[in-house]
Formats: structure tokens, C-alpha cells, sequence
């Protein structure tokens, strides 16, 4: 019965999907499920977010997917790394939270993510 209850348990945990909530600079949100693996960008685009542009697909090579990712969960998400913070750089309005969504890959510990969409992507 252990065994029925850990498996019932396990298929849970991995059909498991995080809510994503985005919030554009007028303040309007949108909570959606995103399948684990993939990124915070990748769930904007098939979710229709505006705001986020995601000109280059993920490869890190503009920041049309810069977002706010609010305070609390900075410390859950990997750091970035040398070549996002380049990009970073040339986002509009760049902050301390500001973080490119291809870069953030969702797990379930991020389940309750919340980021925000700056006023224009560069």
C-alpha cells in the first residue's frame, strides 16, 4: 500500500505545473500554468503576454523578454550570468530585479512566480 501511495504521490509531483503570474506596467495580471522545463519567456509566448517580445527565441541574444521578477524570489532563481547581465544592460529601464524571462526556467519550486513587464522592450 506504501508503494501505491509514493507512486500516486511521484506522478503527482511530475505532472505538477507552476503558476506564472505577469503583470504589465499598468498593473493588469495574468496567472497561467507553465509545464516544468520550460522558461518563464517560453511560457509568455504560447500564452499570448503581451509585453513580452522575445525577439530572438531564447538564445539570449536582445532583451525583449526583460522582466521585473518581484523581490521574495530572487533568491530562488539561479543567478544571472555574465552574458545576461551584458544584455541586461541594454534593457529599457534596467533595475536590481531585472532579469531576461529565457533565461528562467521553471521548476516547482517556482510555483507562485511573479514578474512584471517593463513599459516598452528595447
Amino acid at each position: 500500500m506504501t508503494y501505491i501511495l509514493a507512486l500516486f504521490f511521484l506522478i503527482l509531483y511530475l505532472n505538477y505545473m507552476p503558476k506564472v503570474t505577469y503583470i504589465d506596467y499598468k498593473g493588469n495580471s495574468k496567472t497561467i500554468e507553465v509545464d516544468n522545463g520550460l522558461t518563464v519567456m517560453e511560457g509568455a509566448v504560447q500564452n499570448n503576454i503581451s509585453g513580452i517580445d522575445a525577439d530572438c527565441g531564447g538564445s539570449m541574444a536582445c532583451a525583449t523578454c526583460h522582466v521585473y521578477v518581484e523581490d521574495k524570489w530572487l533568491d530562488k532563481i539561479p543567478k544571472p550570468e555574465d552574458g545576461e547581465i551584458d544584455m541586461i544592460d541594454m534593457a529599457f529601464e534596467p533595475k536590481k530585479n531585472s532579469r531576461l524571462s529565457c533565461q528562467i526556467t521553471l521548476a516547482n519550486e517556482l510555483d507562485g512566480l511573479v514578474v512584471t513587464t517593463p513599459e516598452k522592450q528595447s
